[in-house]
């Protein structure tokens, strides 16, 4: 080692800076959360299309109608859905994403 070389100064040199502070905190959402909106996701697009969800007349009261038949089938105590085999609340997931994207993209 070099006469006059602080290790301490090294160290502080090397520590790197990262600006996040007030960033959206994605990590925080449950990782089986996303995965079954994605496993509903992916039997839709298999069934009807990928992002068909998006052309649909009549979307925003079809797909209210759509979470509201997967809520009240869980409440009655129906937890997966027969045809996808999927958690009802799932779908629900789906299907408040989509009046999401139709609010943000439309205004409605």
């Amino acid at each position: 080692m070099s006469a006059g070389l602080n290790i301490n100064s090294m160290a502080v040199k090397n520590v790197g800076i990262k600006h996040d502070d007030g960033k959206n905190r994605l990590d925080l959402v449950e990782p089986s959360f996303i995965e079954g909106v994605g496993e509903v996701l992916t039997f839709g697009a298999q069934k009807y299309g990928p992002d068909s969800w998006q052309n649909v007349e009549d979307g925003v009261d079809r797909y209210y109608a759509a979470a509201l038949r997967h809520l009240l089938a869980y409440r009655k105590g129906e937890k997966m859905d027969p045809e996808s085999g999927k958690s009802h609340l799932y779908h629900v997931a789906c299907n408040m994403m989509f009046l999401a994207y139709w609010e943000e993209s439309n205004g409605q």
